[in-house]
């Protein structure tokens, strides 16, 4: 909403969820555990509001900050979001030519016999996402939505087909449904 020089939006936290703003770190913790982000605040501010909400409002705002104040609220929605609910990735496994073997190493999805290839494909699981492989089904559940979207960009991308016909060659592991828990 914009009044006289001044954007502002409102963030509703439920009771079981605690923010904390100092300096430019937002602390979020919930049940499902507890996530910091720093900001660039120097122009917006981050406001304990009526009814539990909190505000993120920016005075005289230029272009930058108006588009600064949305980024804001959408990572501290998506943060609270996370801790009280968690997110989670689906991933099909596909593949016509050769079966294609996952397994989980420590911190490492590790893809073997990708095309019939002899070296097994690797790549790193971020943070704290926890990854289930269930048949051709790979399921990355988490309360940080931007470590589980990194990792199964990861997945993807170590499963990208190169010098072949896309076409002809559509094996991979691609992702199936993302986003918020509890939305089916």
């Amino acid at each position: 909403m914009t009044i006289s020089g001044v954007i502002e939006k409102e963030i509703e936290i439920p009771e079981k969820v605690q923010l904390t703003v100092s300096d430019n770190t937002v602390s979020v913790s919930g049940p499902k555990g507890s996530l910091n982000r720093q900001f660039d605040l120097r122009r917006i501010k981050v406001l304990k509001g009526d009814d539990g909400k909190y505000i993120v409002k920016c005075e005289y705002p230029r272009l930058r900050d108006k588009a600064m104040v949305g980024t804001i609220t959408s990572h501290i929605k998506n943060m609270v979001h996370g801790v009280s609910e968690g997110y989670e990735f689906r991933m099909k496994i596909v593949y016509s030519h050769f079966p294609i073997k996952v397994s989980l190493k420590g911190d490492l999805f590790v893809i073997e016999n990708f095309l019939g290839e002899r070296h097994p494909r690797r790549t790193t699981i971020v943070g704290d996402t926890k990854v289930l492989v269930k048949g051709d089904e790979v399921i990355l559940t988490g309360i940080s939505i931007e470590e589980i979207g990194q990792t199964a960009a990861n997945i993807e991308q170590a499963t990208k087909v190169r010098g072949l016909d896309r076409r002809v060659f559509q094996d991979g592991i691609y992702i199936t449904r993302k986003g918020r828990r509890n939305a089916r």
